[in-house]
């Protein structure tokens, strides 16, 4: 189990590694919540929702979106998303730093921030034509993820790169599994311990 404390500590003393930036397209960007949960570590996700034609049809996502003109910065924009998708306001979180930019298929550069979130969901709402879940995923089941799959040290190509959860009912792949990837890596050098068989 990955406790939540000893979680903040080692990111606050081990600063986040920025991914490569590569060419420049449609700025976007996505905030990747981390809270405690009943004494363990886990993310706040989204499951898209199963609208014919929606590009995001049935995929997890961190919450986020496009840079508009009018965001001051790609963390304003990541505040802003993510209280228009879940009302959860910038107050509730604590900013650890970006993990860097993140290219994808769809011309679009996402920026990652690292957060961790009070974990107060009340008044949590969101979109039900966007989103059909909000999911809390162990970052522990991601992390025997990584080691059974023997991600460790190399970057899987995007149909092998594949994150099950939840009994294998939900799979994060694309992006936001290359975002989950590159921070599961940091993890791993930092606290070596926590990716050992059988954790």
């Amino acid at each position: 189990m990955i406790n939540i404390n000893e979680l903040k500590r080692l990111l606050t003393d081990d600063p986040l590694p920025q991914a490569p930036s590569g060419r420049l397209y449609r700025q976007a960007t996505v905030l990747m919540p981390i809270f405690d949960s009943r004494d363990e570590a886990c993310l706040l996700g989204v499951l898209k929702t199963d609208t014919e034609g929606y590009p995001w049809r049935n995929q997890v996502a961190l919450p986020g979106g496009h840079v508009d003109h009018t965001d001051a910065s790609a963390l304003a924009a990541a505040y802003r998303e993510i209280k228009e998708e879940l009302n959860i306001g910038p107050a509730t979180l604590d900013v650890v730093g970006s993990l860097g930019h993140f290219p994808t298929i769809r011309q679009t550069e996402i920026e990652a921030f690292v957060a961790f979130w009070d974990g107060d969901g009340e008044g949590m709402r969101f979109d039900p034509l966007e989103i059909s879940r909000v999911l809390h995923i162990p970052l522990r089941e991601l992390v025997r993820t990584h080691t059974k799959k023997h991600y460790e040290n190399r970057i899987p190509d995007v149909f092998e790169l594949i994150y099950p959860f939840g009994n294998d009912e939900i799979v994060i792949w694309g992006v936001t599994a290359r975002i989950i990837h590159f921070f599961l890596e940091h993890l791993r050098e930092s606290a070596p311990e926590w990716f050992r068989e059988g954790l």
